[in-house]
């Protein structure tokens, strides 16, 4: 029995992505896994050879309109959608099929929150994605319905949550994600032509107003117990691809905290991820040596002058920051190991 996979929103850059990881997988290559249906919006009825023309071997399959009667056949559906569609499409597929968003319909818990960062009608929450978070494999596994976390949260969650988790920092965090262009989506804006993005750095959606910063504090607040906590996100546009590179500080709770204690803490979470690899000491993570993995690359330091420490993580924000995340949520819903399709070796030079 081969098992049919969808894809809403097929021809986006995280669709695309999803395709081509699920190409990779194990069971597509045994023939147990196959490709069915791909929609889209502005280019239903266009040919694999025209939408995605780096997969050749979908190069004479159309791209259809999104209709949740044909996607409700199908085993596993991916939703690569913009935010907001989502919802409407999950509920008309109904409860039969595996579904995976990739957007932010389901992912937040508080409905303030969603009126707040995003507005419109509030659809509710679904277990949330990341695997390497304290019993969130325990949920995945007893689920049909994930919300894949945004690519920003996944970046900052995983830097900074185990040293909440341990104590060694206050929870008054500060964090700067560099990101590749890919992050913005597929669609037209001039903001993000090459000509306006080409050699430029620029931050945007400042001071606490990006829609990711109600879905880092849900994910870091798990870990932080009789305090406030606080979060300043500032978000900054790079020439890149893709890519997302994470710098995050905060006050040391033990002022004379070494990186050798820090270290410990992580390896303690991490030391058995896969999909984690925490550097050894003196080695910075590089957007460009996660590039097309399902890897992230971490590195801790306590900052003795700032009295602080200094938390980097490195994604590739299309690959750990959405569809690599959402195969590795699959595998986990389907009871497959859970690396089966994704690189853990990034794309070099």
């Amino acid at each position: 029995m081969s098992i049919s996979i969808a894809i809403a929103g097929a021809t986006g850059y995280a669709g695309g992505e999803i395709i081509r990881l699920v190409m990779q997988h194990p069971l597509y290559a045994q023939g147990e896994m196959h490709i069915g249906v791909l929609t889209g919006n502005s280019s239903a009825g266009l040919t694999g050879a025209e939408a995605l023309p780096h997969i050749p071997a979908l190069a004479n399959q159309k791209i259809e309109k999104t209709d949740p009667d044909i996607l409700a056949q199908h085993d596993v559906i991916f939703l690569a959608l913009p935010h907001g569609h989502s919802a409407r499409i999950a509920k008309a597929v109904g409860t039969g099929p595996v579904i995976i968003d990739c957007a932010a319909d389901y992912r937040l818990r508080d409905a303030k929150a969603w009126d707040e960062f995003y507005g419109g009608e509030y659809a509710g929450s679904w277990p949330y994605g990341i695997p390497e978070l304290p019993g969130h494999r325990a949920a995945l596994k007893a689920t049909r319905q994930v919300a894949v976390p945004g690519c920003f949260p996944t970046g900052a969650t995983l830097a900074i949550y185990p040293a909440l988790q341990a104590g060694l920092i206050t929870p008054d965090i500060t964090i700067t994600s560099i990101t590749g262009i890919s992050g913005a989506g597929k669609k037209a804006a001039v903001s993000l032509l090459g000509a306006e993005t080409m050699g430029s750095l620029k931050a945007y959606n400042t001071a606490g107003i990006h829609r990711h910063v109600p879905e880092i504090k849900q994910n870091l607040s798990a870990f932080v117990e009789n305090e406030e906590l606080r979060i300043g996100f500032t978000p900054v546009l790079a020439p890149l691809p893709r890519g997302i590179l994470t710098v995050a500080s905060a006050p040391l709770v033990n002022s004379e905290l070494t990186t050798v204690e820090a270290r410990k803490a992580y390896f303690q979470a991490y030391g058995a991820e896969a999909c984690i690899q925490l550097l050894p000491e003196g080695i910075q993570p590089q957007t460009q040596h996660v590039l097309g993995s399902n890897l992230c690359q971490i590195q801790i330091e306590v900052d003795k002058n700032a009295g602080k420490l200094l938390m980097t993580s490195a994604i590739d924000n299309l690959t750990k920051g959405t569809a690599g995340a959402a195969v590795q949520c699959m595998n986990i819903v389907l009871g497959l190991p859970e690396t089966s399709g994704l690189p853990l070796s990034g794309v070099a030079p």
